[in-house]
């Protein structure tokens, strides 16, 4: 098939929000039918990014810890129902029950996340003031020593994202393996599959002449050189790795654990890992209820199959990896910054792959709802002025003024052809505001005003 369609999306995206570059594959079984990088891995020398270039995958690390637990489960040196506390001090009980190795894994231990992570890595990347001085698995439990006293749910009972969960594990894998994590995923899961350059490692991304110099997107559109949280959170979001490269794990999942000269794990540990543990309301999409199971999140409904993948960000870094079981077709985006969301071109790669018109995907066609009213607008004679910008999902009304300006958050209420409502909350009402597209004008009419759209934005 032709894939200009999508290679025209990607280059609009990467270029709408301001990335330095993104890197995709398409896996089909064994074998990468179509990869492409767009942008450049390093902007200071004018380098230009390749599929083999490496980037942060973020917490799509968090399918490599698991993998590396199967394998100790395989072995029988542990089970996913042993309480984390036979391996590890960490003693909290949620409501009088233990947490299990598996409740960390699928983020059900009943504590909500609590920002280790997230601080180390705003550390790290000078976004932070909060320092967190977490360099051993030492170092994080005396970290987590009042996580008891933010308990919220029983283990099992309800989903909150925990970072600080998957690190437990990767101190369990560590006592049991004898051996460091990154060594021993290194030995088990990226060396068998052929991911040679694929690393935690600072020292091996220093010396690597395709590594991605990892950015920070700024808010004024520029792009800042920074790092990785190197060491401290690698088994929540550590590796470092290409499109190629992470293609060879894409495959093996397809494969059910088969990948050319073995078997990574039984076909029985990899339905166990892609097994849905607990829906993770309220984060219900147009693709149906979003899933968790160990390390990997279902999506029950898209375009009529069942995707299984997860995203990832470490801020510099985002990423996606997504395939379809039924079809043997997977994809990875790994991008060097934070700005169009990677599982939305990897969801569209996926669409123009199966045939489906991507266009016709919900969020793309939010995206063009939304990018289609922004713009400048104006009252009659220009007496008030305002901007419309998009803000996520949102639509962002920004008004003027010579001492400052106010920003009003507008909602989606319908986005169905050319009449467009919004509403947002003011003085305890709520208040709807409506565009209409003709053939020659935009008009937005909220409140007292009619406004008519006079430029786009700059």
């Amino acid at each position: 098939m032709s894939y200009t369609q999508l290679e025209k999306f990607i280059f609009e995206k990467v270029s709408e929000t301001k990335l330095a570059s993104t890197a995709i594959a398409l896996v089909r079984d064994q074998k990468v039918i179509w990869s492409r990088a767009v942008g450049y891995k390093n902007l200071e020398l004018g380098l230009a990014a390749t599929p083999d270039t490496l980037y942060g995958i973020g917490s799509v690390s968090k399918s490599f810890t698991v993998l590396a637990a199967l394998k100790l489960v395989e072995e029988g040196k542990i089970s996913l129902d042993d309480p984390i506390d036979k391996y590890v001090p960490f003693t909290v009980k949620p409501f009088g029950e233990p947490i299990r190795i598996w409740h960390l894994l699928s983020h059900t231990s009943g504590i909500p996340a609590l920002g280790h992570a997230e601080a180390v890595i705003g550390s790290a990347v000078g976004d932070s003031d909060k320092w967190i001085p977490a360099a051993t698995y030492n170092d994080l439990l005396a970290f987590l020593q009042d996580a008891g006293s933010w308990v919220q749910n029983k283990p099992g009972e309800r989903w909150y994202y925990l970072n600080e969960g998957f690190e437990l594990v990767g101190a369990v894998i560590e006592k049991v393996s004898g051996m460091p994590l990154a060594e021993y995923i290194r030995k088990n899961i990226l060396l068998p599959l052929g991911m040679t350059r694929s690393t935690y490692s600072k020292a091996d991304i220093d010396k690597d002449i395709d590594a991605a110099v990892p950015y920070i997107n700024a808010a004024d559109g520029t792009r800042i050189p920074s790092t990785y949280a190197y060491g401290s959170i690698n088994a929540a979001g550590g590796l470092i790795s290409s499109v190629h490269e992470m293609a060879k794990v894409v495959s093996m999942y397809l494969n059910w654990g088969a990948y050319p000269g073995g078997q990574l794990l039984s076909r029985a540990s990899l339905e166990n890992m892609q097994t849905p543990r607990v829906d993770t309301a309220p984060k219900e999409g147009p693709f149906g209820q979003y899933q968790y199971a160990l390390g990997l999140g279902i999506l029950p409904n898209f375009v009529g199959r069942r995707l299984v993948g997860h995203s990832g960000s470490v801020g510099t870094a985002t990423a996606y990896m997504g395939f379809i079981p039924d079809e043997k077709l997977g994809v990875v985006v790994l991008v060097n910054g934070s700005g169009y969301s990677p599982s939305f071109m990897g969801q569209y790669a996926l669409a123009c792959e199966l045939g489906e018109d991507p266009e016709k995907l919900p969020f793309v066609k939010t995206d063009r709802s939304l990018t289609e009213l922004t713009g400048n607008y104006e009252t009659y004679m220009g007496t008030t002025k305002v901007t419309v910008r998009k803000g996520g999902d949102f639509l962002m009304v920004v008004t003027p003024g010579k001492y400052g300006s106010t920003t009003t958050p507008l909602i989606p209420v319908g986005l169905e052809g050319n009449h467009r409502t919004f509403y947002t909350l003011s003085s305890n009402a709520k208040i709807y505001a409506e565009f209409t597209i003709d053939e020659d004008k935009t008009t937005f009419v909220y409140e007292r005003y009619a406004y008519r759209k006079t430029g786009d934005l700059a």
